[in-house]
């Protein structure tokens, strides 16, 4: 897996430095269906018409808008997460056919993730015009240089489907794009055997990113565009709640979509003590600058942040903790009375 700790960890380590402050997840609500849905690549089941489509994707850092248009639909019932992908392509052009291959060396849409919002234990999904799969485990961001990433781990029981609105590696005509329909199993993510882990009435951290290259046509196929020197142009990476960084693997910056039970229309407000979490994490990757100018940990969260820390007109006063192997940041939310903790490794404590 050093591959991957090349290609993440790098993009890790130049986001890590252009974090925007102040950026809020998007949300969604998905409502259960109590209809069948047929996973076809296809909106044509009735369910689909009655929800709403996202917001429409920004670039990864939340300033530019794409090229092309991308959007996605969710539902639930008690055996699947399903997600319905939109995206605007003139040349939809795919040409990796082997499982658990880089698929973002083509165009394609990919999910991230983290059931119980503790930044730890993620998954991911990759997916191309070709329906081909790459989905893997991480046990902890890229970030942290002890990572575990289990390429070998499957979505069992997964399905997709894809539709193209024209023709696929053709390039002598112009599509109007594709559409990617999925269908998740809750059992993929169980921790244990038959755990009920259906987000029933609650909400997972998710994100969403479309991976875009530009290309060339040599020899009558698409190939990654080159620049002079031989050497790929950068893609582009449009995602549904923006980063702030060109870096997907900081879990604590993803939407949150919250699975309704409700027949009718449902509200969903991001709860105070996420707001207390972001507070938290602004403090631990002050810590990681901290460190990496002067080799230890800060005794005193007066050497991180100079300013009260105010949420909602409530001021919190957190407490740092040092340890011989690393510290925690605790504070007593004042919404909730709850203690949140989080770790050096940017993990929260239950």
């Amino acid at each position: 897996m050093k591959y991957l700790a090349l290609v993440f960890g790098l993009i890790s380590v130049i986001g890590f430095t252009q974090s925007k402050k102040g950026m809020v997840p998007k949300t969604y609500v998905a409502y259960k269906t109590i209809d069948k849905i047929v996973v076809d690549g296809d909106d044509s089941d009735a369910s689909w018409s009655k929800v709403d489509w996202s917001d429409a994707f920004i670039d990864i850092e939340g300033v530019q808008k794409p090229k092309y248009n991308t959007q996605v639909k969710m539902l639930w019932d008690e055996t699947n997460y399903y997600i319905l992908a939109k995206m605007q392509e003139p040349h939809v052009w795919a040409n990796l056919k082997q499982r658990d291959t880089i698929i973002f060396y083509n165009n394609d849409f990919e999910v991230f993730i983290d059931p119980d919002g503790d930044t730890f234990n993620y998954y991911e999904l990759e997916i191309n015009a070709l329906n081909t799969v790459w989905d893997l485990f991480l046990s902890k961001p890229y970030r942290e240089n002890d990572l575990v990433v289990l390429n070998d781990w499957n979505i069992t029981g997964l399905q997709s489907a894809v539709k193209i609105s024209g023709t696929l590696n053709n390039p002598n005509d112009t599509d109007e794009g594709w559409m990617l329909e999925i269908a998740i199993p809750w059992a993929a993510y169980q921790k244990s055997y038959g755990e009920d882990n259906v987000p029933r009435d609650n909400f997972w951290r998710v994100n969403f990113s479309r991976v875009n290259w530009q290309h060339d046509i040599i020899n009558g196929k698409y190939e990654r565009k080159k620049d002079a020197a031989g050497k790929f142009l950068p893609e582009y990476n449009w995602v549904w709640s923006p980063q702030g960084v060109i870096n997907m693997h900081e879990p604590e910056k993803w939407g949150y979509v919250y699975f309704s039970s409700k027949e009718g229309k449902d509200i969903f407000t991001i709860p105070q003590d996420e707001k207390v979490k972001w507070e938290l994490y602004t403090l631990y990757r002050a810590q990681k600058r901290y460190y990496q100018k002067n080799n230890t940990w800060a005794k005193s969260l007066e050497l991180l942040s100079k300013s009260p820390i105010v949420i909602d007109g409530k001021t919190i006063k957190p407490v740092l903790e040092n340890y011989k192997t690393g510290y925690t940041i605790s504070v007593k939310s004042p919404f909730s009375n709850k203690i949140v903790t989080i770790k050096e490794d940017g993990r929260f404590l239950k």
